[in-house]
């Protein structure tokens, strides 16, 4: 009974230090012959530099606590995008779509007015008719024009 406690002691004790070992990993450090820059585990030279590397345990409670604010922020990224007000209702885009058709309509005769009329006027303030020239022609057939690309595409 006391031989197989010893010799599990043992094992136990032989497959730590082997372990504690593996887990040090010495890191090494050499330039070939083409003068590239390589590193191993093992020596490969005698030219190989053994490197000082130091580590330590990763602090587990460090990761999660990062780790959870990542999610809470990423969850509140989602609430806030999802109390945005979402797009237009489909009446609503109906009621657009009729008032653009109207206001198509209506621009497109008002271009061909000013398109077949010979003499084209506006009223001013009294109600009485002012003869535009050629120049406020121009610029109000440019303006129809515009109206119709805006409301009829």
């Amino acid at each position: 009974m006391r031989n197989r406690a010893t010799t599990i002691a043992t094992t136990t004790l032989l497959t730590l230090v082997i372990a504690g070992s593996a887990l040090a990993g010495e890191i090494y450090k050499w330039t070939d012959a083409d003068g590239n820059v390589h590193y191993g585990d093992r020596p490969v030279s005698s030219q190989s530099e053994r490197l000082d590397i130091k580590s330590k345990p990763t602090n587990n409670a460090s990761v999660q606590a990062t780790t959870l604010a990542r999610v809470d922020a990423r969850a509140q990224e989602r609430e806030e995008a999802a109390n945005l007000p979402a797009g237009p209702s489909p009446e609503e885009l109906r009621a657009e779509a009729e008032q653009r058709a109207e206001q198509c309509t209506a621009s497109k005769a008002q271009l061909q007015k000013f398109l077949t009329s010979r003499r084209i006027y506006r009223e001013d303030e009294n109600g009485e008719r002012v003869y535009m020239d050629e120049a406020e022609i121009q610029a109000t057939r440019e303006r129809s024009e515009n109206q119709v690309e805006e409301y009829c595409n």
